[in-house]
């Protein structure tokens, strides 16, 4: 908990599926959310943190307010705005919160096109304030300790098979997920936390290739800077290799380095709050560091499918043999 005065926050998305987490690490880290914005107005789970959120369903209104509290007295303003909204979303409301004297706490990825980047890094450079982004999985310890060991040997080359499934129901092709422009499809929705990870324990990306791109799967190979690379992500629930329970089974991830499996399935619950203490510490993740995953899965996005192969094979070439 801090020792000093409560941080203000304001949040953006609060009727999402990840903005719990923010809302608990922002709980967790001693502060407070003194406003929050959602088009859908369920959104009862701010009484778990407070009684005096300030609630808007238009978004109009929630900018005007973050101005109000900027003019008015020190201890009313805003400091940092989460922002948990949809993907397409992202760039407006960094910039809001920007132009509001604010830093921005943004998830992934921070923007769908890589080239708004840039003007990005001008308005903060023009406010005076930062940008952060949520790159949780390079605090978890298990990953920390992985990537110290490749540091100890960088000459070493890795074969790696990367697979991230998880079930998404119907839902997912009606909401903004499942709209390319909106969320940037599979390859930003889940992969961008993957492809953030294999570049920061791997290198650089020095050549790609896309063998499938469909609406709920995606596949193909990298050439890192340090390892060779075949991934495959899938929001099909059928791909899993076990039967999915609602509620409770429904993702497998398996990243597996030299023939062995790299075990970091425990250890997610507290890694926004870990982000956090970071962005409070002055040692959040900013553009730079989020910048080659963007790039990166962009160009996936684009890229012409070469040597094309079923789902169905290019699954069982990533699974772990006892799972296939």
């Amino acid at each position: 908990m801090s020792e000093t005065a409560p941080v203000n926050f304001a949040v953006t998305g609060v009727g999402g599926f990840v903005a719990p987490r923010h809302l608990k690490a922002i709980h967790d880290t001693g502060n407070r959310v003194v406003a929050a914005v959602d088009p859908h107005d369920a959104v009862g789970l701010l009484d778990r943190f407070g009684f005096d959120v300030r609630f808007f369903t238009e978004f109009e209104r929630f900018d005007r307010h973050l101005e109000k509290l900027r003019r008015g007295p020190e201890a009313e303003r805003v400091r940092y705005v989460s922002i948990c909204s949809p993907n397409y979303l992202h760039d407006a409301h960094m910039r809001v919160a920007l132009r509001a004297g604010a830093d921005a706490i943004c998830e992934k990825p921070l923007v769908i096109n890589p080239w708004n980047l840039e003007a990005l890094q001008e308005m903060e450079q023009e406010t005076g304030r930062r940008i952060y982004t949520v790159l949780q999985l390079r605090l978890h310890p298990a990953l920390v300790a992985f990537r110290e060991r490749l540091l100890a040997s960088p000459q070493k080359r890795h074969t790696v098979q990367l697979t991230y499934l998880t079930a998404r129901g119907r839902w997912y092709d009606v909401s903004w997920k499942g709209v390319e422009e909106r969320s940037g499809g599979i390859v930003i929705n889940i992969g961008i936390h993957f492809f953030d990870l294999l570049v920061w324990l791997f290198g650089d990306v020095q050549k790609s290739e896309v063998h499938l791109r469909e609406g709920k799967r995606a596949a193909g190979t990298l050439t890192l800077a340090n390892a060779d690379v075949q991934w495959y992500l899938s929001a099909e629930s059928k791909d899993l290799p076990f039967t999915p329970v609602p509620g409770s089974k429904t993702t497998f991830r398996s990243i597996v380095v030299d023939g062995e499996q790299l075990e970091f399935s425990e250890g997610f619950t507290d890694l926004h709050t870990r982000v956090y203490q970071e962005v409070l510490a002055g040692r959040g993740f900013g553009i730079n560091e989020a910048r080659p995953s963007i790039e990166f899965a962009h160009k996936i996005r684009h890229a012409p499918i070469t040597n094309a192969r079923s789902a169905e094979d290019l699954r069982a070439a990533v699974l772990p043999k006892a799972t296939s």
